[in-house]
């Protein structure tokens, strides 16, 4: 059965006692969102052109005053206040400056942590392995089933390290156990077989797995990021698209699922024969292509998928580097495809301040120095995520993202429905939420009407404006933002 979103009768009262979110703004924040200037203004940008001097800032859109900033609000240099809907990518679960975060960091024993910039992977702290355990391995935090992490330094170096794991764990069963040939030890230092042998990993159109060699092979979502550079040729599937509204195109969606399994099983077969053969060693799939579009795959989908990799004994890499932390309702969005068994791996970042994957004990590599990185991440993060951890707990954030996630997915469907000229194919879990827009053009014309007017949103995939607030976002945020959404699509629609 295809997943559906499930709105709440936002007029029942027991529904308002079980969660009750105050319409006002939190400590410390401000009423509503301001602009003063353009945006950039003058100073951000007598700034960005000091700064191109020296690199590239075409992507800076303006330069932001953190002292300033607060909960749910950025500030800039020439005095705009934004409503933040991106939160650095989907990076900041507590909005700025939380009291939680900052005491965490002003705390001694942890600033020595910090300030001795260890080694992790040579010469750890005596805390390491407790602040392991209390953070990222709690029961309530790593995913079911995988016991396992290893820690990376950023996003695209854990989609690196796991599909190294992945392609360990494949020669090792070729191996059977033997040593390392001396031809295999010989070859791999020339990047020949069998020292480096032909494998490969399958992924997604649309997906994205970072910038570093090997997840940007894997990565292929903007032209932009791969034009100019050498890649690999590794199986590309596709990734279901689906028709919106879900419950009005059931039967074209359930064969959408079954067309891009096929092609997945095609793919694995195609790559075992022919003259060259390149085996599948592992999978890896997001569990919403965020950068791709915000592209959702049902229950169904997934269940198909780790069929397939159980099968054909192929590890299932699920990336949730954006969606997990939280920002789904559930700390991990792969928790509502009710798969059968964990999967094998989960790479994680953004919202979880730290970065890596988790895995089970079967892809624990066997030789130290295999997979290596002497930093091994970083303590900083880690102290952050367990001021984060706390936090979610106490004030119970997760229930607050599904109940402020579905208020907000109702209301869309609301201006939806006022301006089908202009919105279409709303969509979303928790607080990873998208629509879509006719055009690109159309797109971005909406982007900086809306920053003009104090709201900061993201872009993804062609024509989709994507939505990130972080945990502590609430109904009252919701409806300023929506005022003006509903402002700036009636504008554009009367010019």
């Amino acid at each position: 059965m295809l997943w559906k979103t499930v709105y709440p009768v936002w007029r029942c009262p027991r529904l308002r006692q079980l969660h009750h979110m105050p319409k006002a703004p939190l400590p410390g924040e401000p009423a509503k969102p301001y602009t003063l200037s353009e945006v950039p203004g003058p100073r951000s940008d007598a700034l960005l052109n000091e700064f191109s001097k020296i690199q590239q800032v075409g992507s800076i859109e303006y330069f932001a005053d953190y002292q300033r900033s607060v909960g749910n609000y950025i500030a800039d240099i020439d005095g705009n206040v934004f409503l933040d809907m991106l939160m650095q990518f989907s990076s900041l679960p507590l909005g700025y400056n939380h009291r939680a975060i900052l005491g965490s960091l002003a705390c001694a024993g942890n600033q020595r942590m910090i300030a001795n910039r260890p080694a992790l992977a040579m010469f750890p702290s005596l805390e390491w392995p407790c602040k392991l355990q209390d953070t990222l391995l709690q029961p309530c935090v790593a995913p079911k089933g995988l016991p396992c992490v290893y820690t990376s330094m950023c996003c695209s170096s854990a989609t690196e390290f796991a599909i190294q794991a992945a392609f360990i764990k494949y020669a090792e069963r070729r191996r059977r156990g033997s040593a390392y040939s001396d031809e295999e030890k010989k070859t791999a230092l020339y990047n020949n077989p069998p020292g480096c042998p032909d494998v490969c990993i399958l992924s997604f159109d649309g997906g994205c797995y970072g910038r570093t060699f090997g997840a940007l092979a894997l990565s292929h979502c903007k032209y932009l990021m791969k034009v100019d550079i050498p890649s690999l040729p590794w199986p590309i599937a596709p990734f279901p698209e689906y028709l919106y509204p879900l419950d009005q195109h059931e039967k074209e969606n359930k064969e959408e699922d079954a067309r891009c399994i096929e092609k997945v099983e095609d793919l694995i077969e195609q790559s075992e024969k022919g003259e060259n053969p390149m085996p599948v060693a592992g999978i890896i799939v997001e569990a919403i292509q965020c950068e791709g579009g915000d592209r959702h795959a049902s229950p169904d989908f997934f269940q198909s998928l780790q069929d397939i990799a159980k099968r054909k004994r192929i590890p299932l890499i699920l990336d949730e580097m954006e969606t997990g932390g939280g920002a789904t309702g559930r700390i991990w969005a792969h928790e509502y495809f009710e798969l059968n068994i964990p999967p094998d791996m989960v790479t994680f970042s953004h919202k979880m301040q730290a970065s890596g994957f988790y895995h089970s004990p079967e892809y624990m590599i066997k030789h130290p120095y295999r997979t290596f990185d002497r930093f091994h991440g970083d303590p900083a993060k880690i102290v952050m995520l367990e001021a984060v951890l706390q936090t979610i707990e106490a004030e119970d954030l997760l229930t607050h993202v599904s109940t402020v996630g579905n208020y907000l997915l109702c209301q869309l469907n609301t201006l939806q429905n006022e301006f089908p000229e202009l919105m279409n194919s709303v969509r979303g879990r928790g607080f990873i939420i998208a629509f879509d827009m006719p055009t690109k053009d159309l797109r971005n014309k909406l982007l900086r009407l809306m920053r003009s007017k104090g709201i900061q949103v993201g872009d993804c995939g062609e024509k989709s404006i994507r939505l990130r607030p972080c945990l502590i976002f609430g109904e009252y945020h919701a409806d300023i933002f929506l005022e003006i959404l509903r402002s700036c699509l009636q504008e554009i629609l009367e010019s």
